[in-house]
């Protein structure tokens, strides 16, 4: 079943809901409408070999679960999946009523606190992460093995590329041999000492390794080299990774970031309180609120009104607060999968054999 055969048929859809942050009451003019919702396929399709999932469109801002999907989410506690099923009503773009079967509260149980809470942590990280990316920029310029290589004098280690320049050398006309007994120590012999090519110092400025040469033994050596190999896999790593976030960044957030000045991403900070507080309305009142009542709270966060340690520290007494209210709850440990199969098996009953159900 293709996205097409979903969207607004209602042969296909059970519930559609406008979500994200028109749902929460946290839309600005700027935003986009997201739609989620849940469909089933029919009994040809159910009964085959391609069971689907879930649908988009290209952009990934309508997405349709099938119904055993979504019903899979709600008993793992997924925090998109309670909201879809808790959506506000004047958010609700169409309901079948095979979906009134399925009350809020029989999903709820202490899994919150890892899905709601535990994802939050985890946005705290990111941040963490964003706010090292801000500080610590990664030139585009990448960086060869030649940079991680030191020519050693006596009691002090040089540059390498300084020692090719002060000495008119090219690292290709240079070799290299181990020293026995020696982590990444290397005698370093030049092209003037023998007749035989020498391979460089490296095969090109991409290259992952150094490289060696065969030279004849006895040959005095112009120097002994050292190569950082550790600091260069560490740089690897974290030129990689800088670059991806630069290429797949939202570009305006990005700058809203700057502009605020608080060097976090101002919008993912909001949305982990917001999954914060829900987290506790969850443990305390045994309720979801897709619409936010701290709405004025989270856009504070979002214009950029505390600095990026405030907010760790709030989210992190926050979290230790969360897990004593989880600790002494009497919410189920998790979702009672017996009951949660039957519902399914009801509602599969309901649409295949009560002749609602239409080949599309």
């Amino acid at each position: 079943m293709t996205f097409e055969q979903v969207h607004n048929k209602q042969q296909a859809l059970l519930l559609q809901c406008i979500s994200g942050s028109k749902a929460y009451g946290l839309d600005t003019p700027q935003s986009d409408t997201d739609i989620k919702g849940v469909f089933a396929l029919d009994k040809r399709a159910f009964y085959g070999l391609h069971y689907t999932e879930q649908v988009a469109n290209p952009t990934n801002d309508i997405v349709y679960y099938e119904l055993k999907r979504f019903i899979e989410l709600l008993a793992r506690n997924n925090p998109n999946i309670l909201e879809l099923l808790n959506t506000p009503s004047d958010k609700v773009l169409y309901k079948h009523p095979v979906m009134n079967l399925l009350q809020p509260a029989m999903f709820l149980s202490k899994l919150c606190l890892q899905t709601f809470a535990g994802y939050a942590q985890s946005q705290i990280k990111k941040a963490k992460g964003l706010n090292k990316k801000i500080f610590n920029p990664v030139d585009e310029k990448r960086k060869s093995i030649l940079d991680f290589c030191y020519i050693i004098e006596g009691y002090a280690a040089i540059p390498l590329l300084i020692w090719l320049k002060r000495n008119h050398y090219m690292q290709e006309d240079c070799g290299l041999i181990n020293i026995p007994h020696s982590r990444d120590i290397y005698a370093v012999f030049h092209q003037s000492q023998i007749k035989e090519k020498l391979f460089g110092i490296c095969s090109s400025d991409n290259a992952n390794d150094i490289q060696l040469s065969s030279i004849p033994e006895k040959l005095e050596p112009k120097a002994m080299m050292s190569f950082n190999k550790d600091g260069y896999s560490i740089y690897c790593k974290e030129y990689a990774q800088y670059w991806d976030w630069v290429n797949k960044r939202n570009d305006v957030r990005f700058q809203n970031t700057l502009e605020h000045g608080k060097n976090y991403d101002a919008k993912n900070m909001m949305h982990t309180f917001r999954l914060l507080n829900m987290a506790e309305e969850i443990v305390v009142e045994k309720q979801i609120h897709v619409l936010r009542k701290d709405r004025d709270f989270l856009f504070k966060i979002k214009n950029g009104e505390f600095l990026y340690d405030e907010l760790v520290k709030m989210a992190n007494e926050k979290i230790a607060k969360i897990e004593q209210l989880y600790a002494i709850s009497d919410l189920p440990d998790m979702p009672d999968k017996v009951t949660v199969n039957k519902l399914l098996v009801q509602m599969r009953e309901y649409l295949y054999f009560e002749k609602l159900n239409v080949n599309y």
